[in-house]
């Protein structure tokens, strides 16, 4: 009963000063984000991030869970029509939604779409809503000794299970982690890596870096690549039916569960889960020939698990500080710039937010349903915008965004920098979650390593003999050591043969 007076009380919160309207532009603006190929959610959150400084906390961010859910969900309109994913959430979309488009079934497969994301958002908000508050209760019990190996952990855990060579997940993320230690250290306010720079004494700014990383680099992509032209416009009933959905309902529950608990575990976001969700559903089903072809489950545990995964990344945004993928990095990002703390404090401090959080997703949701069903075609207008054109606009709002966060020209280099190099990593097929992970993530690791030492004394005993930490280090070294090819298919091989 104190959940449900909670959860009001969050939609009383929320609801006020013209919040429909702004979860109705929002999302809005999230769907095209996703609809359009070469843009992407962590992009899109980035760049709405900063327009939103104006705003209040509860308002902003209202508009970034809003855009975050949107452009995961968006990604799918140009996966069933154009066979490329909007985002790579998206990616296991094209699977079946492209050969069903092909068969003139466009519109079923969009309302497929459109049903499984409403559900999966759904059931991972209802799991947020049920465990957030009793996790965050146990984080309290977290430490300096305890966070340093949740930050590690999120960042091995990134590198390990992104996709790809570990190795490279592993380069990524402690590039991150190196990029985060440049400028003042906490304790003491040594410039470190700043060559007697001012500005780079100052450190990097998180939100020019993450800018330049997706949204410059994304622009170098996207003049790199080949166009791209829709097949067609040619589009059935997008309204859902209701006997693709209760056939499907332990597929829609399978793929809900796993979403989130991929989206809770730190770095491995959206396309994970899509893809897990998908091979899940073709193991369990009874028509596996069907999968690849056109099937409905297939597209529909796609969908789900994929959607699912957003709530499932804010858990331990809220509860640790830590975010469970790329996009939710930089909503943590942007709760810390305006000025709330996640993390265990959270429960303490202001633990109505979790469920405003709640009522934000719950919102986002229902908005991208009316959306999903009522401006198809529009959207396919816009899928038709050709990236040449569309690019040099994206250009100038990471140029402005990155200036606009301290009015520094220094953050427009690091931004122009931090584009450069992000592209020849994706070029170079690095992932991007560990470095994501890296950058926020190294703040928290290097703070609490300095502070847990000072508190013992330099002695480093403490981060493995307290219970908590005993089980997050050996949670890392597992983490680390399954990503080894031979000890990680020797461990599969053994559980095989058992």
């Amino acid at each position: 009963m104190d959940a449900l007076n909670n959860l009001a009380g969050g939609f009383a919160h929320v609801l006020g000063g013209g919040a429909i309207f702004h979860a109705l532009w929002a999302t809005l603006i999230g769907i095209i984000i996703g609809a359009l190929p070469g843009l992407t959610a962590t992009m899109g959150v980035a760049l709405l991030t900063t327009l939103t400084f104006g705003m209040g906390p509860d308002k902003a961010m209202l508009v970034l869970v809003c855009v975050y859910v949107g452009a995961i969900y968006g990604g799918s309109r140009s996966a069933i029509l154009l066979n490329i994913p909007g985002t790579p959430a998206s990616a296991a979309s094209t699977l079946d939604g492209f050969p069903l488009a092909r068969q003139g079934l466009a519109g079923r497969a969009m309302g497929i779409s459109t049903s499984g994301s409403w559900l999966g958002t759904l059931f991972g908000t209802m799991i947020l809503a049920l465990f957030a508050p009793s996790f965050g209760e146990f984080a309290l019990q977290f430490g300096s000794y305890e966070m340093f190996w949740v930050a590690l952990f999120g960042i091995v855990i990134a590198g390990s299970l992104s996709g790809g060579d570990p190795l490279k997940g592993y380069i990524a993320g402690f590039l991150g982690l190196f990029v985060a230690t440049i400028g003042q250290e906490t304790n003491h306010a040594y410039a470190r890596f700043a060559y007697g720079n001012g500005d780079l004494a100052g450190g990097l700014g998180l939100l020019p870096v993450l800018v330049g990383v997706f949204g410059v680099a994304e622009v170098l992509s996207a003049m790199r690549g080949p166009a791209v032209m829709a097949v067609s416009s040619k589009i059935d009933s997008v309204i859902p039916r209701i006997r693709d959905v209760t056939q499907h309902w332990k597929t829609i529950l399978r793929s809900g569960a796993l979403g989130t608990f991929i989206g809770a575990m730190p770095g491995l976001g959206e396309d994970i889960a899509a893809w897990t969700s998908y091979a899940a559903a073709k193991r369990a089903s009874a028509e596996r020939e069907k999968f690849g072809k056109g099937s409905i489950e297939g597209l529909m545990a796609a969908e789900t698990g994929e959607s699912a995964c957003v709530p499932g990344a804010i858990i331990p945004v809220l509860t640790l500080a830590v975010p469970g993928s790329a996009p939710a990095a930089v909503l943590m990002a942007a709760m810390m710039i305006h000025g709330l703390n996640p993390g265990p404090m959270l429960a303490i401090t202001t633990p109505e937010f979790i469920y405003q959080i709640v009522a934000m997703l719950i919102i986002a949701d229902m908005v991208k349903i009316f959306y999903g069903l009522a401006l198809v075609r529009p959207l396919l207008w816009i899928l038709l915008i050709p990236r040449a054109r569309l690019m040099p606009v994206v250009f100038v709002l990471c140029t402005v965004g990155a200036f606009a966060i301290t009015s520094r020209l220094f953050d427009i280099w690091v931004m122009l920098g931090a584009g450069v190099v992000g592209f020849i990593l994706r070029e170079l097929r690095f992932p991007m979650a560990p470095l994501v992970l890296g950058i926020v993530l190294g703040e928290l690791l290097d703070k609490n390593l300095l502070r847990g030492l000072v508190l013992s004394g330099g002695d480093i005993s403490p981060f493995f003999t307290r219970p908590i930490s005993v089980g997050l280090c050996a949670l890392t070294l597992v983490a680390a050591a399954w990503s080894i090819p031979g000890l990680g298919s020797l461990f599969r091989r053994k559980r095989a043969i058992a």
